[in-house]
């Protein structure tokens, strides 16, 4: 059996696509199942079951010797949740304990990181591990997700491979039911379809003009190819960045979606809202040497391509993934 915690969500259900997609259909699904919104997200996928999140950690203790790897990708991954006893019950102590039970029943284990733990990138975005107790994040998320990694590399005892992945900007299918922490191509492409124009966050930073803040932008396609990856490498542990190595401007995005809609860009900009305006990341790039330098080949997704294959194949169509 593969474990997949977060299953309900945006990555999880790409996940088990791919892994469908593969042949793997024993697959044990993991999140809090009460928002019927998502249940959308598992139509025409191939599972074994599903398990509530709240006992999920007694059941893996329990059935243990049939599990062959654990993803654990759920989270609360709102960047404006301020509720830090929230954020580490969820995001802290619910990791910890799968990492021990994954440690103490020989399972191997990749968990879900975060680009939100470099801050303002004082450091840069190398995945230096010597640096990740150094790095100042900007929001109580980030937070969370740092401090379990400097708790991961602490332990004495840890499974015998793991790896957490520092997810960058991930879009595409599946992504519906986020809200407003979708990706800025959903928000595009839904303004578009209703308005025949976009609203850009104006930029409070003199070093960048309106539009020109920079991220580095994933496609969920690739994401999935690289958790695949290191389900079957399953060696040289530790953290990696997952992006594309490529950071590109919100504008280039903007233009890129009307373009995949067959419209003429009409973009204007509209002052960052308070709540995130002094938490604001202006540029996010991932180094991805240290992912290649274990093997991984694939060339990633540009963004105009993935912007293409996510419009025009899944948000025209309305389809999922």
């Amino acid at each position: 059996m593969i474990i997949i915690t977060g299953a309900a969500g945006f990555i999880g259900s790409c996940l088990i696509q791919k892994l469908n997609d593969e042949g793997y259909y024993d697959l044990i699904l993991v999140d809090d199942f009460s928002n019927e919104i998502k249940n959308k997200n598992f139509e025409g996928k191939k599972f074994a079951s599903k398990v509530e999140r709240d006992v999920f950690p007694a059941w893996l203790g329990e059935n243990h010797l049939h599990v062959q790897f654990v993803f654990h990708i759920g989270a609360r991954t709102d960047t404006t949740e301020m509720d830090r006893v929230l954020l580490n019950r969820l995001n802290l102590d619910y990791t910890k304990s799968i990492w021990n039970i994954c440690t103490e029943f020989g399972l191997p284990l990749v968990y879900a990181s975060s680009a939100a733990t470099y801050g303002l990138g004082e450091l840069g975005y190398e995945d230096d591990e010597t640096k990740i107790p150094m790095l100042k994040p900007l929001n109580p998320y980030g937070d969370s997700k740092n401090e379990f990694d400097i708790w991961a590399l602490e332990q004495e005892r840890m499974p015998y491979f793991w790896s957490g992945l520092k997810f960058f900007n991930v879009y595409g299918p599946n992504e519906y039911h986020k809200g407003r922490m979708a990706s800025v191509i959903f928000h595009t492409f839904n303004q578009i379809q209703k308005t025949g124009s976009m609203k850009l966050f104006q930029s409070h930073n003199p070093d960048f003009k309106d539009g020109e803040q920079m991220r580095d932008f994933v496609y969920i396609k690739d994401v999935v190819n690289v958790l695949y990856f290191m389900m079957h490498h399953r060696k040289d542990s530790g953290i990696y960045n997952l992006g594309t190595g490529k950071a590109r401007t919100f504008l280039d995005l903007a233009k890129s979606t009307f373009n995949a809609s067959n419209k003429e860009p009409d973009i204007s900009f509209v002052p960052t809202p308070e709540d995130i305006r002094e938490k604001y990341q202006y540029f996010t790039e991932a180094n991805m040497n240290k992912l290649r330098s274990i093997g991984y080949s694939q060339d990633f997704y540009n963004l105009e391509d993935g912007i293409e294959d996510y419009v025009k194949n899944y948000l025209v169509p309305n389809r999922y993934l």
